[in-house]
């Protein structure tokens, strides 16, 4: 999408200014489906900050996720560019990947399609 779907931005602005976690969502970006729950950006970061301070290769680039601004003010238009995902997954086949879920950042005006919920599989 050249310019974010209306609704789709109406979401992120909803987990930005309610400092929600709780809205589940499934995209379509390029051809990928990722699915799993928001987070407000400035959560989102300081969860990958933590992942990265705690990885014995990768604790430098903690700095990058916890700069002075902590991720706290507003992007330069004052409405979210990005959605920020935590606890999803990249859907492939039958298959979630990661299985424990991982933290993706999808600029908005790449979704191509979306839905309310995240998918899950079921071998039953």
């Amino acid at each position: 999408m050249a310019h974010p779907d209306d609704l789709l931005l109406g979401i992120a602005e909803a987990v930005e200014s309610q400092h929600s976690s709780r809205m589940s969502l499934t995209v379509v970006v390029h051809g990928a489906v990722i699915t799993g729950r928001l987070a407000p950006e400035a959560l989102w970061k300081q969860r990958v900050a933590e992942v990265l301070r705690d990885s014995a290769d990768l604790h430098p680039f903690a700095e990058v996720f916890s700069a002075s601004d902590g991720g706290e003010s507003p992007p330069r238009s004052g409405r979210p560019t990005h959605l920020h995902f935590h606890l999803a997954r990249i859907l492939q086949g039958s298959v979630g990947i990661p299985d424990t879920g991982g933290m993706y950042r999808v600029a908005l005006q790449d979704v191509s399609a979306w839905t309310i919920g995240d998918i899950r599989y079921s071998d039953q």
